[in-house]
């Protein structure tokens, strides 16, 4: 019922307490409507609920309202996917819920709430996500309030082949104790395969969290009710994906280029999946069938043997094929495989962290278990391998240019092994397994921190190296069919102009129509001394700085380990010296660009 309904039917209030009452609601959001329902209702059901209104409100005052705030600092999608899910169940379980993505949470008001969960990636070598960092640094800050009152959870998503695993969760869980909060529930790190897991704690988390608003609302009288409405999803999702059809797979690198690059094209016609630059494309893949037998012969094993995944049993050859993941290797899967195999070189590097960690990084799994021959059964091996995740390709192109259609560029990962050639996992299928008119799973992994400028007035400045040149194409597509009169300029870098130049022709077409204003292109091999992006950006550096002052928006895409903090340290340069500051006010400048969403990347 409206309440501006209320004053054409027989009502006990007067007018003046109608329009009291619609001005007041008109200043609340709808998880605050319905505590404010659940709140009269439980005052008219009390003996003393003669008492005026604003007595009984200020008894209740020295109590934050209870309920369930979800805060999810999430930099590629992941921590955002979780949050959602938690929200829906404990919609559906009748708890009071709301959802605030980090940069629109405002720290102080953690003061004010009850029951917290934060769930939470961690970018780069330790790093708050993005859209995370302003609470990030706030929480740390002399600003940040005492929360006495508080009672909080945290998921931590990660993966465990990095140094600072889960690094954010844990810095959240340690701000956050620090200011005084309990933790109703101990604090979970997930590694990438985190779907089960984290079903898991958000259950545990919920059923602790209905307990506690119940024993709340019982104790206050006051009735909580489930509020608000599921987020809109799009009907295919990483868990429920679109099956697409690949229409080209191009190479677009030279004969004799050292690298293999593809230009791929999927038809989405009637899927309904939309997508903005700047976001992702998951792509679920097959492992290749050969990989699959080569392991199982290493470990003794025929592939007929029967395996149970997800409640169903399966022939563990299938099982290498579809559900686990048999190329990547990880920390884990080498500590557990040394103590399997008895391998002295495999206890030692397990031994050491860092050496640890840069041979898992650098070795697929079939070249771990041929460090010493074992017989494993079926469930030994399975025990070792992560389960299949999808991987995350930048998009390369805008729907308002490809319609129906969605754009990747990608590497194909290969390389040498004696003998032997390794290959990727998804970029082998998506290029060599995968035939045109074939069948590809995907969804669409929105991507809220890697967006171009509302103004399209505003000059864009693009660095992106190698395949890292993906999202920009898609960049430069949008910003042509917007008619966009913001000036565009692309660093792009890689090893030869005449063999790696992506795009090339696409390239040269949008400078000579001015939708391009400047292309700096840095080929590492094409002379004595290598040059990069970011020697490029320096040697324009006046320029780039006044492009800054004119407000440009800088966006970075590609290597994260070398590429992006070469970038990263070129900015600061520039930024001490045209801007005449010192080192610590230049970082403080760049830092200030990254909030205001002036400067974001997408590395990986």
């Amino acid at each position: 019922m409206l309440l501006k309904e209320l004053s054409a039917l027989a009502s006990p209030l007067n007018d003046q307490q109608i329009g009291q009452l619609q001005q007041a609601a008109s200043e609340l959001s709808p998880q605050q409507l319905a505590w404010v329902s659940g709140y009269f209702w439980g005052i008219s059901q009390t003996s003393g609920a003669t008492q005026p209104i604003n007595q009984a409100a200020a008894a209740a005052s020295s109590q934050p309202a209870g309920k369930l705030s979800i805060i999810f600092a999430s930099q590629t999608g992941n921590a955002k996917g979780v949050a959602e899910a938690l929200k829906e169940e404990a919609a559906a379980a009748g708890i009071a819920v709301e959802l605030f993505d980090a940069s629109d949470y405002k720290g102080k008001n953690l003061a004010k709430e009850t029951h917290v969960i934060i769930v939470a990636s961690t970018n780069g070598e330790g790093e708050a996500p993005d859209n995370a960092i302003e609470l990030h640094e706030f929480l740390q800050s002399k600003k940040a309030p005492k929360l006495d009152n508080l009672h909080y959870g945290v998921i931590g998503l990660g993966d465990s082949s990095y140094e600072f695993f889960c690094q954010t969760g844990k810095d959240f869980d340690a701000f956050l104790s620090k200011q005084g909060a309990t933790p109703f529930i101990e604090r979970v790190d997930l590694d990438v395969d985190y779907e089960a897991p984290a079903a898991e704690w958000r259950k545990q988390a919920l059923d602790k969290v209905k307990e506690a608003l119940a024993s709340e609302a019982q104790s206050a009288q006051v009735v909580q009710l489930p509020v608000g409405q599921a987020a809109h999803t799009s009907q295919y999702s990483k868990q429920n994906p679109y099956t697409a059809t690949l229409l080209t797979s191009q190479k677009i690198t030279g004969r004799d280029s050292g690298k293999d690059v593809r230009h791929i094209e999927i038809d989405l016609d009637g899927s309904g999946l939309t997508y903005q630059p700047g976001d992702a494309l998951g792509v679920w893949f097959e492992n290749s069938p050969e990989l699959a037998s080569a392991i199982l012969k290493q470990v003794g094993l025929t592939g007929d043997e029967a395996v149970e995944v997800d409640g169903d049993s399966i022939s563990l050859q299938k099982a290498l094929v579809e559900k686990y993941e048999i190329t990547s290797a990880n920390p884990q899967l080498v500590t557990q495989y040394a103590e399997l195999s008895g391998s002295k070189k495999l206890e030692k590097l397990a031994a050491d962290k860092d050496k640890l960690r840069q041979y898992s990084g650098n070795t697929q799994v079939i070249d771990v278990l041929s460090e010493k021959k074992a017989k494993l059964t079926a469930e030994q091996l399975v025990g070792l391998l992560r389960r299949l995740t999808p991987r995350l390709y930048s998009i390369a192109s805008s729907q308002s240019e490809v319609d129906e259609e969605v754009h990747l560029t990608v590497g194909v990962v290969e390389y040498q092994q004696g003998d032997e050639t390794r290959f990727g996992g998804a970029s082998s299928f998506l290029s060599h397994r995968l035939e045109e008119g074939g069948d590809v799973k995907v969804f669409v992994e929105h991507n809220n921190n890697f967006k171009l400028p509302q103004d399209d007035n505003a000059p864009v400045i693009m660095i992106g190296p190698g395949t890292g040149i993906a999202p920009f194409r898609s960049f430069v597509q949008e910003r042509d069919n917007r008619d966009a009169e913001g000036k565009n300029w692309l660093f792009f870098g890689d090893r030869t102009f005449t063999q790696d130049f992506l795009y090339q022709v696409e390239w040269q077409k949008y400078l000579k129509s001015g939708i391009v204003n400047q292309l700096d292109v840095a080929f590492s091999r094409d002379q004595q001394e290598k040059v990069y992006v970011q020697h490029r950006i320096l040697e324009h550096s006046a320029q780039v700085w006044q492009w800054l002052q004119d407000g440009a928006y800088i966006y970075v895409c590609g290597d994260a380990t070398r590429m992006a903090k070469d970038v990263h340290e070129a900015l600061i340069c520039v930024v001490e010296q045209h801007g005449k500051k010192t080192r610590e006010e230049a970082e403080q400048f760049v830092n200030e660009l990254r909030k205001a969403k002036r400067y974001q990347r997408d590395v990986y």
